[in-house]
C-alpha cells in the first residue's frame, strides 16, 4: 500500500525523461567543449522547439482520446503557405492573416474530427489522406517556389523576444499561479478525502518548479530575453493543462481514451468531444503555422519534407502520453520537444550526419514506449 502511495505522488516517467534530458545535455557539453550550455544556445534550441511543442500540446490531446493525427506537420505546412499567400500575395495585414490562418486550422480540425467521429473511419486512414491532400496542396498553392517576405509585424512572433524586466514579472506572476494552483489542489482533495501528502511536500515541489522557471527566465534573459514563440508556447500550455485539468471537457477526453464504451454509458457525447479534440489539434497547428513561418520568414512547400508530424508525436510519447489513450499531460509534451530539439541541436554542434539524429530520436521513442507498457504491466 506504502508503494502504491509513493509511486502516486512520484510522476516516475516524468523523472525518467528529465534525467535523459540532463544526460543529453551533460554528454553535448562534454563533447562541444561546452558551446552547447551557453546562454544563446539554450535560447536559440529552446525557440526551435516552441512550435514543435505547441503541436505536441495538440498531439498529446488527439492521442489521449486513442486516436493519431499523421496530417499534422502538412496542416501547419499548408496553414503556413496560405498565410504567406494570404500577406505576400493578397497584401493583407498581419492580424487578418493571423486570424483567417486560425480559422483556416478550425475548420481543417472540425474536417477530420467529424469524418472520425460520425463515420467510424480510423484516424490512422483520415488523417493519413489528409496528409496526402495537404502535401499536394502546399505544392498547387506555391508552385514549388517560397512565398516571402512577410511584414515586420508578422516577424515579430517568430523572431523577437520579451525585454528581460518583463520576463521576470512574467516569472513573478507564473511562481504565484503556481503556488495558487497547488493550494486550490490541496483544498480540492482535503475535500473529497483523497489528500494523501503533507503540506512540506506540497511547497517542496512548487519550490523545485518556482527554482526552475527561474532558472530559465535568467537563461533566456542573460542572452536577449525570452524569445515570443516560446511565451506563445507558455501561454498554450497554460490554457491546455487548465482545459485538460480542470474542465469537464477535459475529464471527458481521459474518460473517452480509457474506455470509450465506459464513457458513452457515463452520459458522454463522445461524438462532439472528439470532434472538438481535433478543432483545438487543427488550431494548435495553426498556432505553429504562424511561429514557423515567422521564423523563416516566408511559406514554403519545402515544409512537407520535415516530418514534423512525428516529431510531434514523438514529443507526446516521450512526454508521458499512452499510445493506448486515457494518460498523458500536456506539459510534457513540452518536455518531450525540448529532448528531441537537444537532440537535432546537440549533434549538429559535433558535426555528426544528420541520421544519427534519426536514429537516436527513435531508440529514445521506442524506450519511452517500452517504459510505458512496463509501467503498465507492474501496475497490473
Amino acid at each position: 500500500m506504502e508503494k502504491k502511495k509513493l509511486s502516486q505522488k512520484i510522476d516516475i516517467r516524468t523523472l525518467t525523461m528529465i534525467l535523459v534530458l540532463i544526460i543529453l545535455w551533460i554528454a553535448f557539453t562534454a563533447t562541444t567543449g561546452g558551446s552547447f550550455i551557453t546562454t544563446r544556445n539554450l535560447s536559440n534550441l529552446i525557440r526551435q522547439a516552441a512550435f514543435t511543442g505547441v503541436m505536441g500540446v495538440g498531439m498529446t490531446l488527439v492521442i489521449v482520446t486513442g486516436g493519431i493525427d499523421l496530417s499534422a506537420g502538412m496542416t501547419m505546412g499548408f496553414i503556413g503557405c496560405m498565410m504567406a499567400v494570404f500577406q505576400v500575395w493578397w497584401g493583407m495585414s498581419t492580424p487578418v492573416t493571423i486570424a483567417l490562418g486560425l480559422l483556416l486550422g478550425i475548420i481543417i480540425g472540425i474536417a477530420e474530427g467529424a469524418i472520425i467521429a460520425y463515420t467510424g473511419i480510423a484516424p490512422f486512414i483520415v488523417t493519413l489522406g489528409a496528409q496526402l491532400i495537404f502535401r499536394g496542396g502546399m505544392l498547387a498553392v506555391t508552385g514549388g517556389q517560397t512565398i516571402a517576405p512577410f511584414q515586420e509585424s508578422y516577424k515579430f512572433w517568430g523572431t523577437q523576444y520579451v525585454v528581460p524586466m518583463f520576463g521576470w514579472i512574467l516569472a513573478g506572476i507564473a511562481i504565484i499561479c503556481l503556488l495558487l494552483s497547488e493550494l486550490s489542489s490541496r483544498r480540492a482533495k482535503q475535500k473529497y478525502g483523497s489528500l494523501n501528502e503533507s503540506s512540506a511536500e506540497m511547497f517542496i515541489r512548487w519550490g523545485v518548479f518556482s527554482a526552475l522557471i527561474a532558472a530559465a527566465v535568467w537563461v533566456l534573459n542573460d542572452f536577449k530575453g525570452i524569445p515570443i514563440p516560446v511565451l506563445v508556447m507558455a501561454i498554450v500550455v497554460v490554457i491546455f493543462t487548465f482545459i485538460s485539468q480542470k474542465t469537464t471537457f477535459g475529464r471527458s477526453v481521459y474518460a473517452i481514451g480509457g474506455n470509450e464504451a465506459a464513457a458513452q454509458y457515463a452520459g458522454i457525447n463522445v461524438k462532439k468531444n472528439l470532434t472538438i479534440v481535433y478543432c483545438l489539434n487543427g488550431l494548435l497547428c495553426a498556432v505553429a503555422a504562424v511561429i514557423y513561418t515567422a521564423r523563416l520568414n516566408g511559406g514554403t512547400a519545402q515544409a512537407a519534407n520535415g516530418n514534423y508530424e512525428l516529431d510531434a508525436i514523438a514529443s507526446a510519447v516521450i512526454g508521458g502520453t499512452s499510445m493506448s489513450g486515457g494518460v498523458g499531460k500536456v506539459s510534457g509534451a513540452i518536455l518531450g520537444a525540448v529532448i528531441m530539439m537537444s537532440i537535432d541541436n546537440g549533434m549538429s554542434m559535433m558535426n555528426l550526419d544528420a541520421y544519427w539524429q534519426f536514429i537516436v530520436k527513435g531508440l529514445i521513442l521506442v524506450a519511452a514506449v517500452w517504459f510505458d507498457t512496463q509501467t503498465k504491466k507492474r501496475r497490473k
